[in-house]
C-alpha cells in the first residue's frame, strides 16, 4: 500500500471515529451523485473524500480490466493502440501479466501522456482547472474507467493539497478533451507544472513539498485521464452559472422597463397566456406580475397604449425560451458529471445480451463482467444544450437592445427624446445606442452552432464534432454581453421612471422593481446632463451581475 492509499484511509477513519471537522466540511464523492454546486465547492476550496464503497467499485473496475488483457482479449488503448493507431497490438499478456509485461505497459501510457499533451493558448483559470478535476474524479469513482485507484487518490489529493496542472486553454475540437487533460497526467508522473500554493514550479518538486507520490501510470490510466470532457464541462458549467444569474433578475429588469415606458400588462396576465400553455410561459409572466405588485402599471390609464410594441409584448416568450434552455442545460450537465464517459468501459456484473454472438462474446470476462468499446466520449447532449440557450438568450438579448431603443424615442413614451432632463440640452442617451447594438452583433454572432465545424482527423477516424469548449466559452461571453445591455436598458428605464416622477411624485413602482431601482441608483446615478457614460456602463453591467 502506498503513502497516498495509506493517508487517504487514514482521513477516511479520522473522519468517521472523530466527527473530524473536515469531515463536516469536505464533499463527499461517490461518482454517482456531486451535485454543481458541491463541484463549485470544491473549485473553491473544499476538501474531498472518496465514498468507501466507489474505492471498492475502482479495485474491481481495475481487476477486471487487467483480466481481459491477461486472457488477450483486444483493450482499446491496453493491449492495442489509440486512434488511427488502434490496429497496432502493443503487447500480448499470454495469461500472464509478467513484469516486462507491465512496464511495457507502463511505457506506452507515459508515451501517451507526452504525445498527447500538445494544447496551445494561455493557462486555464485555477478555478476552472479544480472545478474539472472535481468533475472527472468524480467521473472516475463512478468506477467504469478500470484505472488503478491510486490514480482517483492522487486527484483527491491535488485537490485537497491545492496543486493545480497547468492546462493550455485551447486545442480542443470536443469528442474529449484529449489534448488538454493529458496535461493532468503529466503532471502526475512529475513532467509538467502546478501551481502550488500561488507559485508555478514543477509538479515533482510541488508533489514531493505535498508528499505525494507520482503516478506509475499502466493499463488505462493514461487514457482515462486524458480522454474525458472535463475540461470543456467545467466551461459549459461556467457559462450555465452565468446565465442562471442573468435569467433570475430579467422579470425585474423587464418590469423596470415596463414602468419606464408606461406599458400594458395584459400580454402577462393568466387569461391571455393560459390560451396557449407552452412550457414556462405561464411561470415566466407570474414573476412578471409579481415583480409588479403594487405598480402603477395595475391603474388605468389615459395615455398607455392598448398594445405596445412586439419587444416588449413577446418578452414573456423570450424569457421562457431561456428558462427552458437553461433547465436543459442544467439536466445535461447532471447527467454528464455523474457518470462515466470513457471509451473503452469496464462495466462489473455487465448483463450476456447478444452474448451468444462472438462479436460481443468477445468483450466479456466470465464472472466478472466486460469491457466495451464506446461512444460515451461525445458529449453532444451538453454541446446542443449550450448551443441552445445560446441562441435563446440572443432573442433575450435582442428584445432588450429593442426596448432601450423604444425607452429613448419620445413617441413610444411622451417623455423627452433620449430621455434628456430639463436643461440639459445635450445628446442625453442619444450617442449610447451604439453601445448595445455592438453587443447584440457579438451575440448574434456568438450564437451560430459550432457543433458541425471541424476537419477530418486522425486518417479519418475523427471526422465529427461538438467543439463543447468554443461552444461554452461563447455562452460565458454572450451572458457578459447581455449583462452589459441589461444594464445600458437599466441606465434608460431607471432615467425615464425618475421623469415621470418629475410629473408625478406619487408614482408608485412593484415593490421588487422598487428594490432594484433604488439599489441600482446608489450605483448609477440620475442623468442631469450630460457626462462621460463609461463608467455608469461598466458599473451598470456589474450591477446586473451581482444583483
Amino acid at each position: 500500500m502506498n503513502k497516498n492509499t495509506k493517508a487517504m484511509l487514514a482521513t477516511l477513519a479520522l473522519a468517521m471515529i472523530s466527527g473530524s471537522a473536515m469531515a463536516k466540511d469536505a464533499v463527499m464523492l461517490t461518482g454517482k451523485d456531486m451535485t454543481q454546486a458541491q463541484a463549485w465547492a470544491i473549485a473553491d476550496g473544499a476538501e474531498v473524500e472518496i465514498a468507501p464503497d466507489a474505492l471498492v467499485r475502482l479495485e474491481k473496475a481495475y481487476d477486471l480490466l487487467m483480466e481481459s488483457a491477461r486472457q488477450g482479449k483486444p483493450v482499446y488503448g491496453l493491449t492495442v493502440g489509440v486512434g488511427l493507431n488502434k490496429d497496432h497490438k502493443l503487447f500480448d499478456a499470454n495469461g500472464q501479466l509478467s513484469k516486462a509485461v507491465m512496464e511495457a505497459s507502463s511505457q506506452f501510457n507515459i508515451s501517451t501522456l507526452r504525445a498527447h499533451s500538445a494544447g496551445v493558448g494561455e493557462p486555464m483559470p485555477v478555478r476552472l482547472t479544480r472545478l474539472a478535476l472535481a468533475v472527472r474524479l468524480n467521473t472516475i469513482l463512478s468506477g467504469q474507467t478500470g484505472v488503478q485507484p491510486v490514480v482517483a487518490e492522487i486527484y483527491q489529493a491535488y485537490l485537497n493539497e491545492g496543486l493545480t496542472p497547468i492546462i493550455p486553454s485551447q486545442g480542443t475540437v470536443g469528442e474529449a478533451d484529449i489534448l488538454l487533460s493529458s496535461h493532468v497526467g503529466l503532471a502526475m508522473i512529475g513532467e509538467w507544472d502546478v501551481m502550488y500554493k500561488g507559485k508555478r514550479m514543477s509538479a515533482a518538486r510541488a508533489m514531493d513539498k505535498a508528499d505525494i507520490e507520482p503516478l506509475r501510470p499502466i493499463g488505462k490510466d493514461a487514457l482515462s485521464i486524458l480522454s474525458n470532457n472535463s475540461v470543456a464541462v467545467a466551461y459549459a458549467m461556467e457559462g450555465y452559472r452565468a446565465a442562471k444569474q442573468l435569467v433570475e433578475v430579467s422579470p425585474t429588469v423587464f418590469g423596470l422597463s415596463l414602468e419606464g415606458l408606461n406599458g400594458n400588462v395584459a400580454p402577462f396576465l393568466p387569461q391571455t397566456n393560459d390560451i396557449r400553455p407552452f412550457p414556462y410561459i405561464g411561470e415566466v409572466a407570474g414573476d412578471i406580475r409579481n415583480v409588479l405588485t403594487g405598480s402603477y402599471l395595475w391603474d388605468a390609464n389615459k395615455d398607455r397604449p392598448l398594445q405596445d410594441p412586439l419587444s416588449y409584448r413577446t418578452t414573456g416568450y423570450t424569457l421562457a425560451g431561456a428558462e427552458k434552455a437553461l433547465v436543459d442545460l442544467g439536466q445535461m450537465i447532471d447527467i454528464q458529471i455523474n457518470h462515466s464517459d470513457d471509451n473503452p468501459a469496464v462495466v462489473l456484473d455487465a448483463s450476456d445480451d447478444y452474448s451468444q454472438f462472438t462479436q460481443v462474446s468477445q468483450y466479456l470476462v466470465e464472472g466478472k463482467g466486460g469491457v466495451f468499446p464506446t461512444t460515451n466520449f461525445e458529449p453532444l447532449p451538453v454541446a446542443l444544450a449550450v448551443q441552445g440557450l445560446n441562441i435563446a438568450l440572443t432573442q433575450v438579448s435582442h428584445n432588450a437592445v429593442q426596448r432601450t431603443i423604444h425607452l429613448s424615442d419620445s413617441h413610444f413614451t411622451k417623455l423627452s427624446r433620449f430621455l434628456a432632463a430639463p436643461g440639459n440640452n445635450g445628446h442625453a442617451f442619444g450617442a449610447i445606442q451604439k453601445a448595445f447594438v455592438d453587443m447584440q452583433v457579438r451575440n448574434k454572432m456568438l450564437a451560430s452552432p459550432v457543433s458541425f465545424d471541424g476537419i477530418a482527423i486522425a486518417g479519418n477516424i475523427e471526422d465529427t464534432f461538438t467543439n463543447l469548449k468554443l461552444a461554452s466559452e461563447n455562452l460565458i461571453q454572450i451572458v457578459d454581453n447581455t449583462n452589459t445591455i441589461y444594464g445600458l436598458e437599466l441606465m434608460h428605464s431607471t432615467q425615464a421612471i425618475d421623469l415621470r416622477k418629475q410629473a408625478n411624485a406619487s408614482l408608485k413602482l412593484g415593490d421588487d422593481t422598487k428594490a432594484m431601482y433604488e439599489a441600482f441608483r446608489k450605483q448609477v446615478p440620475f442623468v442631469e446632463q450630460d457626462r462621460p457614460y463609461t463608467p455608469d456602463i461598466k458599473a451598470a453591467g456589474e450591477f446586473i451581475k451581482n444583483y
